[in-house]
């Protein structure tokens, strides 16, 4: 890679978010069973994952913005942490190290990765992951981390797999436009001065830009999100949890089937009774209160190969958290979702985020700031892998994957399906959420209230 490659404005901007007190950093999980080959294990890493050159550069400031720079001495070593989990190896040690590695800043004088492997978790091993944003984001690192794994049943060192495609990644159904219009609109805000040269191309891309100016204009004029237990100050320190025992992805569909609304429809809705049941717990009152989350949205084409970089948009959706009746508050959420659905906000923000990795940070940071005043939490949903999956020798059990959240935005939910499994994961400020497991064990017994509901035949009265 030369020294003078530009850090694209997209990937930029995560750099001038990045606060001691939010890192941008993507943090994933993944257990595999007993047998990890350590050897092998390295040598994948070596091999597929650094096969991307940018993997062994750091990002550093210019006069311009910044450039990738290769490090000197790089040592795959540096990158790849050994470690046992405490005793007595259960889950909560496994939240309670995860929420620490969150929390660490990167060493600036290496490239800003780590895998941090933790041995003795269930009798196999569990992989920390964590990735400075303005390498990648999440979709993208999901499809190259899983460019490291090999189906169950392949021959164990053979050759990398190719990488899924970017349609089994993201919310496709949040993505109106064709991805030709999406790039006209997003490479308009980089593009600049070449329409002069092509007045044709300028009148389309000119529409685009109006309906995009409109969706920033729409963003910029929400009201900020209502004061909750989510909207405290910053302290860095992150606290992790996750569903121990996920819901199948087959009944939350069947669900969704029989409502006529979409599985993203029945999984935000969940979550949405759950925040609602959890800051009631702790003392808020969420009568009649509604909560955005920002939602990433994959951009990327379906026969785009897999690279870094940064290429999804945010959409602000709204969470009913004060709506008790589950059929009542799945209407809600279904509504909101359509509303989004004919909206150009994904490209939208995509296109400001360019825009913000080419200034300054001191007029990044008030931006940042705005925005991130209109929600109270990212979600992100990421359909995986249905097969089984190894990772040299063992066989991966579990998988999340969690994306930073910007400005005073302190709270990250995942959802990931793996083999039929929908998986709900939570990393939280301390100030926010000292406890996310008591968020997590509300996830279950939400679902339950819905499918009760569904079985008494409620729910073709509310949503038809």
């Amino acid at each position: 890679m030369s020294t003078v490659e530009r850090v694209a404005g997209a990937d930029r901007a995560w750099l001038l978010m990045e606060r001691p007190t939010n890192l941008m950093v993507v943090v994933g999980l993944i257990v595999v069973g007993p047998g990890l080959d350590r050897a092998r294990y390295r040598e994948i890493v070596a091999r597929r994952f650094l096969a991307h050159e940018r993997l062994r550069c750091i990002p550093v400031a210019d006069a311009l913005g910044a450039r990738w720079v290769e490090a000197g001495q790089f040592n795959l070593d540096d990158h790849i942490a050994w470690t046992a989990l405490p005793e007595p190896g259960t889950q909560r040690e496994l939240e309670a190290l995860l929420g620490e590695l969150a929390s660490i800043p990167f060493n600036p004088g290496r490239p800003l990765w780590m895998f941090h492997v933790v041995e003795g978790y269930r009798g196999g091993c569990a992989i920390i992951v964590r990735i400075h944003h303005a390498y990648a984001d999440g979709i993208a690192l999901v499809r190259v981390l899983l460019s490291l794994t090999d189906e169950v049943g392949a021959a164990p060192h053979g050759a990398a797999r190719e990488p899924p495609p970017s349609g089994f990644l993201g919310l496709a159904d949040l993505m109106p436009l064709p991805f030709a219009a999406l790039r006209q609109g997003v490479d308009l805000l980089e593009a600049g001065v070449g329409y002069l040269l092509h007045p044709m191309q300028a009148a389309g891309a000119a529409r685009d830009a109006l309906a995009y100016s409109g969706e920033l204009l729409h963003i910029a004029a929400l009201t900020d999100d209502p004061p909750t237990r989510l909207k405290q100050p910053l302290s860095g320190a992150r606290r992790a949890a996750w569903t121990a025992q996920p819901l199948a992805l087959e009944e939350v569909r069947t669900v969704a089937q029989l409502l006529g609304c979409t599985v993203n429809d029945v999984l935000l809705s969940i979550l949405a009774g759950s925040l609602g049941r959890y800051l009631a717990a702790q003392g808020d009152d969420p009568t009649d209160l509604a909560i955005r989350a920002v939602v990433p949205v994959n951009l990327r084409a379906e026969d785009e190969p897999a690279t870094l970089g940064n290429r999804f948009g945010l959409v602000f959706a709204r969470l009913p958290i004060g709506l008790r009746h589950p059929l009542e508050r799945l209407c809600a959420v279904r509504a909101a979702m359509q509303e989004l659905k004919g909206s150009s906000q994904a490209a939208a923000t995509l296109g400001l985020l360019s825009v913000v990795g080419t200034l300054p940070s001191a007029v990044a940071e008030p931006a940042t700031a705005m925005f991130s005043a209109k929600a109270s939490l990212v979600v992100s949903h990421l359909p995986g892998p249905r097969a089984p999956l190894h990772l040299a020798n063992a066989e991966i059990t579990q998988v999340l994957f969690w994306v930073p959240e910007a400005g005073s935005i302190g709270t990250g939910v995942s959802i990931l399906s793996y083999r039929g499994d929908v998986q709900f994961g939570v990393i939280s400020d301390r100030q926010m959420i000292p406890r996310p497991d008591e968020l997590i064990a509300l996830i279950a017994p939400e679902f339950e209230r819905l499918v009760y509901l569904v079985l008494l035949g409620g729910g073709a009265v509310l949503l038809g």
